[in-house]
């Protein structure tokens, strides 16, 4: 008997490659523009925007290569097939916005203690066409922004690089009108602490999945509930579901039925309830029957 194993694949999507290859080329490109705008004027808040860039650069590039690799097909070692890259890009380019924002929070601490000048018309001008960039690549990205984790977590970086060009501006013109030289490693904090807060949920939820933890927005309670409207069957147990990547769901339990059901039929059942009102299409069940209980009577 030849037994063909269920491949779990997709192709590649072509729309979401060109668009970060784009977005790759943008980023690159004012990388280099920030880094030596940056270093020219002395500003930290151009550095950390820059740094930020840098890990943008990495993010997309992973992206990329996450894309790339969730489209290959299933083999029989990897029998799901490469979904779960994307997950690992998304933690990955997470925790890489963590160590980001511990530097320029480290930087920040040592040039309040010794403010440095700034050329402040000079940091303004490179802030501004930083921003320009930045809102141009979340325009290309946004229509495929919340299709999947990876997606998510690229466009978080997007975010943080928008709000770091918008501090960068913001202290530039501040310095310029007050020659006030903290509103610099003052912004670098704040944009540090918004680099955290826009991170910690794509940390979180890559972890989960990771973890196999239950998917957002799926309640195994629900599914009990909708499942013990079953017609025959008696009981479900050992009820497990997880997440196979952003909007993949796999499921498998043990339902209990009487001998004297069709076990056809309320398979067909389940798997079509899990599908058409969960969303959950790679299920595994196994049936097992359990004898009609008969009353015995004796006359006497």
């Amino acid at each position: 008997m030849t037994v063909a194993p269920h491949l779990h694949s997709r192709p590649p999507d072509r729309d979401q490659s060109r668009r970060f290859g784009i977005v790759l080329a943008i980023t690159s490109v004012f990388l280099l523009i920030e880094s030596i705008g940056g270093w020219l004027t002395g500003s930290l808040a151009l550095l950390a925007d820059a740094g930020h860039l840098l890990g943008d650069a990495g993010a997309q590039t992973l992206a990329l290569a996450a894309l790339y690799l969730a489209g290959r097909p299933a083999t029989s070692s990897k029998t799901y097939g490469y979904h779960r890259a994307e997950i690992l890009a998304a933690l990955f380019n997470g925790l890489t916005l963590w160590l980001i924002a511990g530097l320029i929070w480290r930087e920040a601490y040592l040039r309040m203690l010794h403010p440095p000048p700034v050329q402040s018309i000079g940091m303004t001008a490179v802030a501004a066409v930083g921003l320009g960039a930045n809102l141009l690549s979340y325009y290309l990205l946004s229509p495929i922004g919340g299709q999947n984790l990876n997606t998510r977590a690229a466009m978080l970086h997007l975010i943080g690089d928008i709000l770091g060009s918008v501090g960068a501006l913001i202290a530039g013109l501040v310095i310029w009108s007050t020659g006030w030289m903290l509103a610099d490693p003052l912004v670098s904090i704040l944009i540090g602490g918004l680099i955290l807060v826009t991170s910690w949920g794509v940390v979180k939820e890559s972890i989960d999945v990771l973890m196999e933890g239950t998917p957002k927005g799926v309640d195994p309670a629900e599914i009990l509930s909708a499942l013990g409207r079953v017609p025959g069957l008696e009981a479900v147990h050992d009820l497990h579901v997880w997440c196979l990547r952003s909007g993949v769901h796999a499921l498998t339990l043990h339902g209990v039925i009487d001998e004297d059901s069709d076990d056809a039929a309320i398979l067909a059942e389940m798997t079509r309830l899990l599908a058409d009102r969960f969303n959950i299409h790679h299920t595994t069940i196994q049936l097992d029957r359990q004898p009609r209980l008969v009353q015995i009577t004796t006359k006497k």
